[in-house]
């Protein structure tokens, strides 16, 4: 069973940019589609884009198209997630998941076998 841990969560001012990280050990990150998904306090957890596992095929939400890019380095075994423009409504803790259909692309968690520990993202206005 793959094993993912997150990191690169902070505390940034809006406007500001963070990439997120998602490494993975124990088995080949390729044997995988990969997602990112939210969960601010109070709230559910939110999917927020997601990448087949070859990263020919990329899937972004509405609230973070065209500010978020998620890629992946199957050599690396690890996930990417680069932010930019943040906004204050961005702040959450980050999740990367990992499912076994490899060109799955959609945002249904239960669908995802694996999941991180998550890395916090807070946005300041």
């Amino acid at each position: 069973q793959v094993h993912l841990r997150e990191s690169g969560g902070g505390l940034v001012q809006a406007g500001d940019s963070l990439t997120l990280s998602c490494a993975a050990s124990g088995r080949a990150l390729s044997d995988y589609a990969m997602g990112w998904f939210r969960q601010a306090p109070g709230k559910e957890r939110q999917y927020v884009s997601a990448i087949s596992w070859v990263g020919e095929s990329k899937y972004y939400t509405a609230p973070v198209k065209g500010r978020f890019t998620i890629s992946r380095d199957n050599a690396k075994n690890t996930v990417y997630l680069q932010m930019n423009s943040l906004k204050p409504e961005d702040s959450a803790i980050y999740y990367c998941a990992a499912t076994e259909n490899r060109n799955y692309m959609y945002g249904k968690v239960s669908d995802y076998d694996t999941w991180g520990q998550g890395t916090p993202v807070t946005v300041s206005s």
